[in-house]
């Protein structure tokens, strides 16, 4: 496979591993925000959240769980982020979790954008529109 996580995993490419275990692959991300920045994976290929079973998601986020505590115990806090899709600004086509260490003045700006606010017509039908998805997702499932 040419994809790049997937190399990785099998060692063809070279990386700073944190953690590894039967399903999940953790390593330092080769362009942080911050010291510490650490990417979670599946070692199977996934594209994205949508493609992976829930089984297997709940072993990721055990990962991702672990890495943050440690995090946590390090840092004052941590941002767990994982983009769908390229105008969300995944760059690698398999699903990875950033966790990003935060510290005070720590000058990273992951919060950037502009709050809106609905009008009620507005949150009605986004409302509605969100839980007759939902609901029809649910029943073919």
């Amino acid at each position: 496979m040419n994809c790049l996580f997937c190399q990785l995993i099998n060692g063809k490419i070279p990386s700073h591993k944190v953690y590894e275990d039967e399903h999940t692959f953790a390593f330092l991300d080769i362009n942080p925000a911050i010291s510490g920045h650490t990417l979670v994976i599946p070692k199977k290929h996934y594209l994205n959240i949508n493609d992976i079973p829930g089984t297997e998601l709940c072993k990721v986020m055990s990962t991702v769980k672990k890495i943050s505590e440690v995090l946590l115990k390090l840092n004052e806090g941590v941002n767990i982020i994982q983009n769908n899709g390229q105008k969300a600004g995944q760059i690698i086509e398999h699903l990875h979790f950033h966790i990003i260490p935060r510290n005070t003045n720590d000058q990273i700006k992951i919060e950037v954008w502009e709050p809106k606010k609905y009008s009620e017509d507005e949150i009605t039908k986004t409302l509605n529109n969100l839980k007759d998805t939902l609901n029809q997702q649910v029943a073919v499932a």
